[in-house]
């Protein structure tokens, strides 16, 4: 196999109209954007594993089969009574 080099006409911006400091402040701001994002992504996966946490979900759990249970119990007693 050879290794395929594209020539400098190929780049998208010829390097001689790019100012470097320029460029390095693009750079720096993207890198900054990606880090902003990047910890918001984790803020808001924590605020969820927070809300879903198994002890709240295991206790939703148990009111909803404790309220289940109440109903069926209050409507079997109003069926006998009936």
């Amino acid at each position: 196999m050879s290794d395929i080099v594209l020539p400098e006409a190929a780049s998208p911006v010829p390097s001689s109209s790019i100012d470097a400091a320029a460029l390095d402040v693009v750079r720096a701001k993207d890198r900054l954007e990606h880090s902003i994002a990047a910890t918001l992504c984790v803020i808001a996966a924590a605020r969820i594993e927070r809300e879903t946490a198994p002890i709240s979900a295991a206790r939703r759990q148990l009111v909803e089969v404790y309220g289940a249970t109440r109903l069926r119990r209050r409507l079997e007693r109003e069926a006998s009574a009936a």
